[in-house]
Formats: C-alpha cells, sequence, structure tokens
C-alpha cells in the first residue's frame, strides 16, 4: 500500500493520503469503512467546551502528554 504522510510545518503527521485504487480495495475488504457514524452527545460536548474554556482561561495549567504520563506511571 502506498499510504502518504501528510504533515504540518512542524513536521508533525496531521493526515494521510490513501491512493483511490487502494480506497476502493480497502471499501470492498471493510463495508461500513466510509459509513463510520460516530455519536457524540451534548453532554460530552458539553464537557469538552467547559474544559476547554478552563484551558483557555489558564493555559499555563495544562500539562504536554508527556508530563501528564509521566505524573500516571509514578503513582502506579
Amino acid at each position: 500500500m502506498s499510504i502518504q504522510y501528510i504533515s504540518d510545518s512542524q513536521g508533525k503527521i496531521t493526515g494521510v493520503f490513501i491512493p483511490i485504487s487502494e480506497w476502493n480495495i480497502l471499501k470492498k475488504k471493510y463495508k461500513d469503512i466510509d459509513e463510520a457514524d460516530i455519536y457524540i452527545s451534548q453532554d460530552q460536548i458539553d464537557i469538552v467546551n467547559e474544559r476547554l474554556e478552563e484551558y483557555y482561561k489558564n493555559p499555563d495549567s495544562a500539562l504536554d502528554f508527556d508530563s501528564a504520563m509521566n505524573d500516571i506511571e509514578k503513582d502506579l
């Protein structure tokens, strides 16, 4: 499979490009691959919005992923 990765200006992978011929093969193999409907409840949306508001008010209080994982692992 000839997948191409799409990166932002900092080199972070942000997407994947799959040639249409290979996408069609995947669609035949996995019948519902392009019909993935994900339901997100209003409660979940509200929680995310509240957390974003908290972050925007105090962005310095957030931990990056590695720091958060280190904190979790030290308590295990």
